[in-house]
């Protein structure tokens, strides 16, 4: 998959605290840094994110998306 977007932190699921409407994704990478991605909640139910999971956080403008 080719995507524009430059910034990409790659890190594991750390805590997944789902809503009826959004998702917060927290996602620790490399030297102890986190990143709290807010998704919908339909989007992580479909992509089956688990605690443990490695991701890549994907950063453009004020949006975070995760790719699994």
């Amino acid at each position: 998959m080719q995507l524009s977007t430059r910034n990409q932190l790659k890190g594991k699921i750390k805590d997944i605290k789902k809503g009826p409407v959004s998702t917060e994704v927290i996602i620790e990478g490399s030297a102890q840094t986190v990143v709290v991605a807010s998704i919908t909640t339909g989007s992580a139910d479909s992509m089956n994110l688990k605690v443990g999971d490695d991701v890549s956080a994907l950063i453009k403008a004020s949006s975070v998306m995760i790719m699994k």
